[in-house]
Order: C-alpha cells, then sequence, then structure tokens
C-alpha cells in the first residue's frame, strides 16, 4: 500500500490520556529538549494513535507491527517529555523492487545495482510544527542513507497529496524535486486523489536523461571534436611544412 506524507489535520483529533501530548497545554518546545529514538512494538498504540490524528489513510495493525519491530524499516521518533511529537519511516530496498509507477525514478543503466530509499511517512505533532522537528528527523534519515556503506542508495522519494501544500512547500525546501503526477493515485474514503512523487537524489544518483539533456550531450562532444580537429589539422599542418623545408634544404632548392 502507498504510503504518503500529511501535516494538515483533516478532523479533531480524539481526546489524549495522559501519556499523550495535550495540544492545548503543551507550549513549543525548544529543538534541543527533543530526543531521536527508534521505534519499539511497546509504541504501537501511541504511533497508531497519532497517525490515525495525522492521516486520512486507515493503515492495517500490521503495517504498525511491521514499523514498531522490523528492522527492514528506518522508524524514528522525536521524543519531548517522555511522548512522541513526531516520527518518520522509510524503507530501503533495490530500485528493481520498486512498484511500476515509480521505475522511471533512476536511469535503466544506473538502476540494476541501485537501491533506494522510501519515505512511507512523516508527521509532526500540531502543538509542535514549526520548529524544526520534522527537518530534524529528514537530516537523520538523509544522514544515515549518505555514509559510505549506504553508498548504493542513489535516490530518497516519497508520495503526497498534490492538495498537501503544507508537505510540498517543506519537501521543495529540502531539494526534493517535482518527478511525476499521478492522477487519482489515491483511494481516500472512497474517492479517488491525485499524487505527486518527489524526488531527492544522493550518493551520485540522478534521472533519466530527457531528450534535452542528450542533444545538450551530443553537442557538447560535437564541439569537443571539432576543437579537437581543428587541433590535429594545425598540427598536422606544422608537420608538413617542416618536412616540406627539410626536403627543399636537402636537395639545395633553398639557401
Amino acid at each position: 500500500m502507498a504510503q504518503f506524507t500529511l501535516y494538515n489535520k483533516h478532523s479533531t483529533p480524539p481526546n489524549s490520556d495522559s501519556t499523550r501530548v495535550d495540544c492545548e497545554h503543551v507550549p513549543l518546545c525548544s529543538i534541543n529538549d527533543v530526543q531521536l529514538r527508534f521505534l519499539v512494538p511497546d509504541d504501537l498504540t501511541e504511533v497508531r494513535q497519532l497517525c490515525q490524528e495525522w492521516f486520512p489513510i486507515d493503515y492495517p495493525l500490521s503495517w504498525y507491527e511491521d514499523i514498531t519491530s522490523s528492522t527492514r524499516f528506518f522508524a524514528l521518533a522525536a521524543v519531548y517529555n517522555l511522548a512522541i511529537i513526531g516520527l518518520i519511516v522509510a524503507e530501503m530496498k533495490p530500485y528493481r523492487n520498486v512498484n511500476k509507477e515509480d521505475k522511471g525514478i533512476l536511469p535503466d543503466s544506473m538502476g540494476r545495482s541501485a537501491d533506494v530509499g522510501y519515505i512511507l511517512s512523516l508527521g509532526v505533532h500540531r502543538s509542535h510544527r514549526r520548529n524544526g522537528i520534522g527537518s530534524l528527523l529528514l537530516d537523520a534519515l538523509m544522514n544515515h542513507l549518505t555514509t559510505a556503506e549506504r553508498h548504493s542508495v542513489k535516490a530518497i522519494f516519497l508520495h503526497t497529496l498534490t492538495t498537501n501544500q503544507p508537505a510540498i512547500f517543506f519537501y521543495e525546501k529540502r531539494r526534493f524535486t517535482l518527478h511525476s503526477f499521478m492522477p487519482y493515485y489515491y483511494n481516500i474514503r472512497g474517492k479517488g486523489k491525485d499524487g505527486f512523487t518527489y524526488v531527492n537524489y544522493i550518493n551520485g544518483g540522478h534521472p533519466p536523461w530527457t531528450l534535452l539533456d542528450h542533444i545538450k550531450h551530443y553537442a557538447s562532444k560535437v564541439r569537443h571534436t571539432s576543437s579537437l580537429c581543428a587541433w590535429v589539422a594545425g598540427r598536422v599542418q606544422q608537420v608538413v611544412r617542416w618536412f616540406y623545408h627539410k626536403l627543399l634544404t636537402r636537395f639545395n632548392f633553398i639557401e
């Protein structure tokens, strides 16, 4: 199931219990007071409640079990006053295993041996937004994927609703670029919703070349070849002149 990021609330959150952050009474926190840690199985109930508030998709219970226990996911929580106020969930996988609609992210030649990172979810509690929590979580993922041992990861990508302007602004500010438009990609409460794919290329990765890229490449080669031909022609002309001078000197045609 495709996941996506969403920052806007679509409904009033349910009443919180004593272990959760109270939206109306918790002041904006300092980024220095936030701790990052990976999710654990005991977080399942809390994470599920948060995601039900943040996202319009009802994820199955198995998804929450996976992200809180499986090492297949990079599932990181931002914690403040012992409560989770933000989280990012991502998955690293071979590019050849991505869904059909995402096959155009990398060139075919690069994709045969490359891995990609896919951001399934990134959310921050509404009381703590605009404090840099989302950037803190995304930076942690970027740092994780740009180490020497993960050089095979050539791109990080995600899907988001075309109407999710806060998320679009956030990712574009973080150097993610729009890759594709996906009409009716989402099925939310029985209605089709359009989506975007955003990509950030890392570790030397780059998008497939367009026709314009090919034209620029071959034009550059032609210019280089022309310059090389002119240089070779000049050297040949010098050699011919030298040989001709020596020949005339040998037969005493010139003093």
